[in-house]
């Protein structure tokens, strides 16, 4: 069976763990500055922030930007679930805005007439890893005053019209094991403002830039020393790990057929990094990935259920039906196009959509 993902974790990482645990400095040190620094300046920016995981990135964030209880945040339903829990956990409202069908991210048209003079934010997410539409969302933002929180957690070497993902408002990213790389568990927070950065600092680490002394209420949201080597290294890595991704997609692009299958769609000016390659099954997707299952290609669906139909959102009195997110998430179905597919692996899958009985 082809997984549907697979981190590629090789004898350089092993090596730098290994030199970690022989330094005894395993917890935040000095291998968490340089994954920092050298995170920053892969997108540009003069600030990057690691902490334990992607939702804690976003809920930093939320709060270095003084979001909190009677606040509203923009966002997109079609996501994984951290994106608007992170919001609830700041103690403000996640407010959702239905998604374009080419991109499947936030549709900017959309987002005007959901601010309200609680609104303080919008969350665009870079869903799959294709960035949303960032020139239509900061116009808004600019207009209205609203602070914008990338959600890059799919986006890790994204552009678009030649800026990264994460430079523009304040960028989230996850280094979860699936992710485009990994440190196993992790995340990062990028900016270009020093208050920002210096908030996210505090908030991070018990709000405390002196031992023993604490400022404001904080987290214990740290990165080891540990999981900072294995981010350094795979960051080294990123680039062939998106040339192959790249190159899996665009075989798929040539080859898949079928006529009840419609590809992914990239939006012109951006570079899409295929954390996912999302295809939209218009015709009984359950049995198309059994079809798929047994031809030994594994698929997954990101997401069968948007946020406010989720039993939490819905017992906290969310009745939102948003079309396109709904119709989407019937629809959706990833395949596998993580960098270690081989050529043989790719003809596999193209074979079995290809095949596909769906009369």
């Amino acid at each position: 069976m082809i997984p549907i993902s697979r981190p590629l974790i090789g004898l350089e990482e092993e090596a730098a763990v290994l030199a970690v645990l022989r330094s005894g400095m395993i917890a935040q040190g000095p291998q968490v500055e340089r994954f920092e620094a050298a995170f920053a300046a892969l997108c540009g920016v003069p600030y990057a922030v690691a902490v334990s995981s992607g939702t804690t990135a976003l809920h930093l964030a939320l709060l270095a930007h003084g979001i909190g209880p009677g606040d509203e945040v923009i966002t997109t339903p079609f996501t994984f679930i951290a994106t608007a829990n992170s919001i609830l956990m700041a103690g403000a409202r996640p407010v959702f805005v239905d998604i374009d069908p080419a991109s499947f991210n936030i549709d900017p048209d959309l987002i005007a007439a959901a601010i309200t003079p609680r609104t303080k934010a919008i969350i665009p997410v870079h869903l799959y890893g294709q960035i949303a539409a960032m020139d239509e969302i900061m116009e808004i933002a600019d207009h209205h005053g609203l602070v914008v929180i990338e959600d890059a957690a799919q986006a890790i070497g994204a552009r678009f019209h030649g800026r990264p993902a994460g430079s523009v408002g304040t960028g989230c990213f996850s280094l979860y094991a699936t992710k485009n790389i990994t440190s196993g568990e992790g995340g990062m927070i990028t900016t270009a403002d020093p208050v920002v950065a210096d908030h996210l600092r505090l908030l991070r680490s018990h709000g405390s830039r002196m031992r023993y002394y604490h400022e404001l209420l904080g987290y214990n949201f740290r990165m080891t020393d540990l999981q900072a080597a294995i981010g350094l290294v795979q960051l080294g890595k990123l680039a062939a790990f998106t040339e192959r991704r790249l190159y899996h997609a665009a075989f798929f692009d040539r080859h898949i057929s079928h006529p009840e299958v419609t590809k992914p769609q990239v939006q012109p000016g951006l570079r899409h990094v295929f954390h996912q390659y999302t295809l939209r099954i218009h015709a009984d997707r359950a049995e198309a990935a059994r079809q798929l299952a047994v031809a030994g290609v594994g698929t997954a669906i990101f997401y069968p259920l948007p946020i406010p139909h989720q039993p939490y959102y819905r017992e906290i009195g969310y009745t939102d039906h948003l079309p396109v997110a709904d119709q989407m998430s019937t629809e959706v179905l990833a395949l596998p196009v993580y960098p270690g597919l081989s050529d043989a692996d790719l003809s596999q899958i193209v074979d079995a959509v290809n095949g596909l009985r769906l009369g």
